[in-house]
């Protein structure tokens, strides 16, 4: 009996648990969809509406317009033919008719109003433009509140390049040379290892601004400030030492035997590392490949310090702070800059995120 309320008790904390879960998942979703598909909507519908109304919704729409005399007054009660006398301000919230239909003004300088009918729609005006307007430096014709501008692409192509080059070495160079160093502390024996893996430990606290200044009049010295190279030793000195306390959590717990086994049968440490513990870590790797790879792609502060402002060095992050500064209110090109810079990390994150758990919970359990 009491085995079978346990039960119970289980089932219903998976049900509360999986429903949390649930409803964080849907908390954190809502907004990068409602990026999306504001991304893609036209000037003149994310100005006249909110990105919810591409869902099925009910709204006004127009059945019939009536055209009053000119000189019709506003001071005083409207007669509407067919409908009754009502207020100008009656007019302008909109009375409400029989059959769900209300009537209001359309425009009160032409005395022109509006019977609109509430009824099922939704807003599908999508088009590319937006993305074709931050992705060149392109002019182009848009059409916003009725009246045609013309302006020029943002070119974020030559950002997203720039943010390819910059991350791509960022990442690859301190997780291999994390890879080397969490396996020589992990399954090697040399005087001061212990010494170094504390130091390396210690690096973890060291704030990235502390270093920057002192970083910087380095790079100035060796005169390689301003080039990428700068930006590539800079994320891998601060990516590291986590990277190598993480890799060694996940190496130093792989059966000892398998390493015994490799080298009775005469490999050597170069041979076990490439053959066993590269392909063993993988999950780890990737694990940590994830957060190293949003950490640089992400990254402001060290690209700005250490590569500049200039237009052909700028990275995405760089780029998108200035279309906020000058773009301010054209959400559908922030909104499409802001998705451009988010599709490459999903496609990372969900191509690796089967190892990911995996990774993360590796050398937490032994046995």
């Amino acid at each position: 009996m009491k085995a079978k309320a346990r039960k119970k008790r289980i089932t219903a904390g998976q049900i509360i648990i999986n429903a949390a879960l649930a409803l964080i998942v849907l908390i954190w979703t809502i907004p990068a969809f409602g990026l999306l598909v504001s991304s893609f909507r036209t000037p003149d519908a994310i100005l006249g509406s909110g990105w919810w109304t591409v869902l099925p919704h009910r709204e006004y729409a127009m059945a019939e317009q009536i055209q009053l005399p000119k000189e019709t007054s506003l001071r005083a009660p409207i007669e509407v033919p067919g409908y009754g006398t009502y207020t100008n301000r009656e007019l302008l919230e909109g009375v409400p008719l029989e059959g769900g239909q209300r009537l209001v003004w359309a425009d009160r300088r032409e005395r022109l109003l509006n019977v609109e009918t509430l009824d099922w729609t939704a807003n599908w005006s999508f088009t590319l433009d937006n993305y074709r307007n931050v992705l060149t430096g392109k002019t182009f014709e848009v059409n916003i509140g009725g009246t045609t501008q013309t302006v020029r692409g943002d070119n974020l192509s030559r950002a997203f390049l720039n943010t390819v080059t910059v991350t791509l070495p960022a990442v690859v160079f301190p997780i291999l040379l994390a890879s080397f160093a969490a396996y020589g502390f992990a399954w090697m024996r040399f005087p001061g290892r212990k010494s170094m893996f504390v130091i390396v430990i210690a690096l973890l606290v060291v704030p990235l601004q502390v270093a920057l200044i002192p970083v910087l009049r380095d790079y100035t010295t060796l005169n390689i400030n301003g080039t990428y190279l700068s930006v590539w030793l800079a994320h891998t000195g601060f990516g590291l030492p986590l990277a190598t306390y993480f890799l060694f959590n996940f190496i130093s717990q792989l059966p000892r035997d398998i390493f015994e086994s490799a080298f009775i049968d005469g490999a050597g440490h170069y041979t076990i590392f490439t053959r066993l513990i590269l392909p063993l870590a993988v999950p780890a790797i990737a694990s940590i490949g994830i957060f190293q790879f949003l950490w640089v792609w992400n990254d402001y502060l060290v690209s700005l310090v250490f590569l500049g402002n200039q237009p052909n060095v700028q990275v995405l992050s760089m780029r998108l702070a200035d279309m906020v500064g000058s773009r301010g209110n054209d959400w559908h090109l922030l909104t499409a800059g802001a998705f451009v810079s988010m599709i490459v990390p999903l496609i990372v994150f969900f191509s690796l995120q089967r190892y990911f758990i995996r990774g993360l919970l590796g050398g937490s359990v032994k046995g």
